[in-house]
């Protein structure tokens, strides 16, 4: 962070060489507006900002998580019901706490750097895109970090406990079975909810942008300005009447009330939404007002932007649902993936990558429909209200996507504590419904990461004065092509470091059976230590290239090739990521789940695969074992990957536009 915020300050106070005279202003060339150097050290100190808020939701999650994990599995005691209640709301703290962190800071900045910038609010709202930045790059790390860590111990403990050794899942005496369960949070827990507000930072970022030098900018309508914070901060009255159908308006009795509970949460809060929704717009927004749209100021109605957030908040359920289509053991395409397991892992390889592909389909034409509406009626603006449509209701899509992992970890230790049977099968029944909600919220991080660095985008080229981007000049085709090459190479990165540590993991445990007398047997007990070690090793080193790769793309080409090269970067690497992290994403998702359903034995279709240990069962364990780093490594970090870009291209726009493209200047 520290040598990413001196090279913000650098970067932006060159643009002016560092002089401390007031310049004329970017859009409005009659004002003065304040000099370069201060949105380098405003951004600067936005970014440090954002990276704090993000750092400080993650570790607070997992605080959460660890609090309310063993507290569950104690719960269960009493029935499927009471531990349901806990694992859930202990998801809720950590989601209103992101959501209202992310409201609170970014508020507190505003005004305070306002005390400075008085009326230059286009300065001001530049200088606080560095929010964005640091919220996202923090995220990064936590998501790729927290990705290889959590999948090394997976991988390791399935391969040598569950494949070799034919000892259950969660076993004491499996030596990774600690560094698998505190995987579970720092990957799911810390890597989302950084993720999440991450998106939600930004999109609320893109919106202020390009609102500064509309007409609410213009006319200094600070309410009207506040429009985006003001839809955030409904979506947290919101989920707080969400939340309170699942813990006290209905009692959950039985197992298979959990999952419909679940979904029932996601329709509650897109309902109550939008009639919130309608309220702000009506009672914040004047009746007509202008938007920036490249250059002209089109006119807008209140009603039109209620349809572009009203769009993004449906597209949003719309793509959970499918996501859900396409993940649930309740439905077909993961029973047909289960089934294929007959015939071995191949097949069932084959039918799980088709199912990825295939779920992509629905997703892409929400989001283009979503784009569509919402850039015909407010241009750059609408897009990046859609994409806080979608995130408005943040609090209870982490609430359902926290409860899963806890449940997961309140089942390990039900495990671990040789507590009985019955407790487990409970444990067992919250974390199949986790596991599901927990690609929800996937779908919906990959969502709103396409519409967020859309609108990021069209802030960034704005702010680079470029008119059009045309995709038949060399310059733009060949930023285009590289741009879609990059969520490949990044993937490459990430899987194979899940593949290299998980690697190290299976030989430590591997040795640890080997050497360790009376391990097997339940006499000796082994050493988690040195498992947990590798991880956050593996981890630590790890996540270094694929960071830089998305840090430093931006900075050459914008340098090097000018802002032409770099729009065509972004858009490409937008087009691409967007379809593999949705069909990685779902792929490992249904190998997870297509395993589960055979383990638990439910229909009759189920029983015929076998019971743990068959060959069906085998095939399906080496699916999942594979989807692993997809569906919670490489698939999750691309949206970070297509966000991180396009906010960075925005936060040294300045810089681009004054000194960029040095190569083409050159020849």
């Amino acid at each position: 962070m520290i040598a990413f915020a001196i090279l913000i300050f650098l970067f932006l106070g060159s643009v002016e060489g560092f002089s401390m005279k007031n310049r004329p202003c970017t859009y409005d060339s009659q004002k003065l507006c304040k000099p370069a150097l201060a949105t380098a050290i405003f951004s600067t100190v936005s970014f440090l900002l954002g990276g704090f808020t993000s750092v400080m939701s993650g570790y607070l999650g997992m605080k959460i998580a660890t609090y309310a994990n063993a507290r569950t599995t104690l719960e269960a005691r009493k029935g499927v019901g009471k531990a349901f209640i806990i694992a859930f709301r202990s998801g809720a703290v950590m989601g209103f706490l992101l959501a209202a962190n992310g409201l609170l800071f970014l508020y507190i900045a505003i005004n305070l750097f306002k005390l400075y910038y008085g009326d230059d609010w286009e300065g001001l709202f530049e200088a606080i895109t560095g929010y964005g930045l640091g919220g996202s790059s923090m995220a990064l790390f936590g998501r790729v970090g927290g990705g290889i860590y959590t999948k090394a111990a997976d991988v390791g403990a399935d391969l040598v406990g569950k494949v070799e050794r034919n000892i259950p899942e969660d076993d004491p005496r499996n030596p990774a079975v600690i560094a698998d369960n505190v995987g579970d949070n720092v990957g799911d827990i810390a890597g989302m909810g950084s993720d999440l507000f991450g998106s939600y930072a930004e999109s609320s970022c893109a919106a202020l942008v390009v609102a500064s030098i509309s007409s609410f900018g213009i006319n200094h309508d600070f309410t009207a300005m506040c429009y985006p914070l003001l839809i955030s901060s409904m979506g947290i009255l919101v989920c707080l009447v969400t939340t309170l159908f699942a813990t006290d308006f209905f009692e959950i009795k039985a197992v298979k009330e959990i999952e419909p509970a679940l979904k029932k949460q996601l329709i509650i809060s897109t309902v109550l939404m939008t009639v919130g929704i309608a309220i702000v717009s009506w009672i914040a927004l004047p009746s007509s007002f202008t938007i920036y749209n490249f250059g002209v100021q089109k006119v807008v109605k209140n009603w039109e932007l209620f349809l572009c957030v009203g769009v993004g908040l449906w597209a949003g359920l719309i793509i959970g649902f499918v996501t859900e289509y396409y993940t649930s053991n309740a439905y077909s395409p993961v029973q047909d993936v289960a089934d294929s397991c007959r015939t071995g892992a191949a097949t069932n390889v084959i039918f799980g990558l088709a199912l990825g592909y295939k779920s992509v389909i629905i997703p892409i034409f929400a989001i283009a429909v979503g784009i569509f509406v919402s850039f015909s009626f407010a241009a750059m603006y609408g897009i990046a209200v859609a994409a806080l449509g979608m995130l408005s209701t943040i609090a209870t899509g982490l609430a359902i996507d926290a409860y899963g992992p806890i449940s997961d970890n309140a089942g390990g230790i039900a495990e671990m504590a040789g507590m009985s049977h019955r407790i487990r099968e409970r444990t067992d029944a919250l974390d199949a419904a986790g596991n599901t909600t927990a690609a929800i919220g996937k779908g919906f991080a990959i969502g709103s990461a396409a519409l967020v660095s859309l609108a990021l985008f069209g802030a960034f080229v704005s702010r680079a004065a470029i008119s059009t981007v045309d995709v038949l000049t060399p310059k733009v085709f060949i930023g285009l092509i590289v741009g879609a090459m990059l969520p490949y190479w990044f993937s490459a990165m990430t899987m194979k470091s899940v593949g290299s540590a998980a690697l190290k993991m299976v030989e430590e445990v591997r040795r640890q059976f080997n050497t360790i007398p009376g391990l097997l047997e339940g006499h000796a007990k082994p050493d988690y230590a040195t498992c947990v070690k590798i991880s956050t090793d593996a981890s630590i080193k790890e996540m270094i290239p694929p960071g830089a790769l998305v840090m430093l793309t931006p900075l050459i080409v914008g340098t090097f090739f000018g802002v032409e090269t770099l729009s065509g970067v972004l858009a490409g690497s937008l087009v691409s990521g967007v379809q593999i992290a949705i069909s990685a994403s779902n792929t490992g998702g249904a190998w997870d789940n297509a395993k589960k359903y055979i383990e638990a034995g439910a229909s009759e279709h189920a029983r015929s695969l076998g019971p743990k240990g068959s060959e069906p069962h085998k095939a399906a364990v080496i699916g999942d074992t594979i989807g692993d780093p997809l569906k919670d490594t490489s698939g999750p970090s691309l949206n970070i990957l297509i966000k991180l870009m396009a906010v960075e291209s925005l936060v040294f726009a300045p810089f681009f536009a004054t000194h960029g493209g040095l190569l083409f200047k050159i020849f």
